[in-house]
């Protein structure tokens, strides 16, 4: 049996002359927590669309669970959260659950009692409430899409893979979805998914793989990542707005490599030339007045903008793709 979850070689698809993956490869390693990472429009839907046999690669090779992603064995052992969230609306939650697990070969005595668990989890029943009666046309948007999320993992696939999940998602779902994928992992499971939100990927993610209008930047385990670009980074923290010295200083190209807008935290990656420890004593001289200073590994989102720029990428929640 093949070590990886995912195999993907050099893989192309084109729409009407826009390429929109191009001579892609990459591994996902069974048990991990892989994110799929890029702005919007970089070509990750598409790669998971093809992953799931929706669409067909022009070229290429995709298997999944160690055979061809055409072969219809594999489709009970995955689970699947698409970006386009689809769900019959006149359907009452616990039947539209009810209806899909038996889909995924779930027996039918077992799911009334799976589907309840579920619910609880995600705060859908219990309390003096149970969404699993209401139709789905009376959920808000984030009640929805946790139905859809729970739908995908009512048959516990092998492999999941989830699209945007974190989209349309309040602080407190974000975090019991963010939960359940740890949970995931420590059952031995694999979780692909993408965003493009740079902090999520960090803080969940074993390994990534960053794409930037259709073609691969880089991948990796996250810590080797960040590793190859760590000791010429330095993240400041200012007690107060700097004067225009220090902002001159900030603003130098022949220390700074990718001077950046100045705010009260910076992460600033340094030219490959200039000196910390000088940065340091000349931001001081010029009246810099600060609480940290320290070379750091940088983040994915400061990777990302040193590789690819910044169009489309977001640091926190906010951010929608």
């Amino acid at each position: 049996m093949s070590d990886a979850a995912i195999e993907i070689l050099n893989v192309v698809k084109r729409y009407e002359g826009h390429v929109a993956v191009r001579d892609l490869s990459l591994r996902v390693p069974r048990g991990a927590v892989y994110g799929l990472l890029g702005p919007n429009g970089a070509g990750k839907t598409t790669t998971i669309r093809m992953i799931m046999n929706i669409i067909a690669p022009d070229a290429g090779e995709i298997r999944v669970l160690g055979v061809p992603s055409s072969d219809a064995s594999i489709t009970d052992r995955v689970g699947y959260l698409p970006e386009e969230r689809g769900l019959y609306r006149k359907m009452r939650v616990r039947d539209v659950l009810i209806f899909l697990g038996r889909l995924k070969g779930v027996p039918r005595r077992e799911l009334p009692a799976r589907v309840d668990r579920w619910l609880e989890r995600f705060q859908l029943r219990g309390h003096g409430a149970d969404w699993g009666a209401s139709r789905v046309d009376e959920l808000s948007r984030g009640m929805q899409q946790k139905v859809q999320f729970i739908g995908a993992l009512l048959h516990e696939p092998e492999l999941v893979i989830l699209d945007e999940p974190f989209s349309g998602l309040d602080p407190v779902n974000a975090q019991a979805l963010k939960d359940t994928v740890a949970e995931l992992r420590t059952q031995g499971r694999t979780v692909i998914f993408s965003t493009h939100v740079m902090e999520n990927a960090e803080r969940m993610c074993d390994a990534v793989c960053i794409i930037s209008r259709g073609e691969k930047v880089l991948d990796g385990a996250v810590s080797d990542v960040r590793g190859a670009h760590a000791n010429h980074t330095v993240a400041l923290t200012f007690e107060a707005t700097p004067p225009d010295a220090v902002l001159a200083l900030l603003r130098d190209p022949s220390r700074i490599a990718r001077p950046t807008l100045p705010s009260r935290q910076m992460e600033l990656e340094l030219h490959a030339q200039a000196d910390a420890q000088r940065l340091l004593a000349d931001l001081l001289s010029a009246g810099a007045r600060l609480e940290r200073f320290e070379l750091v590994r940088p983040s994915l989102h400061r990777i990302f903008l040193e590789q690819v720029g910044a169009s489309g990428v977001e640091t926190g929640m906010s951010g929608h793709g």
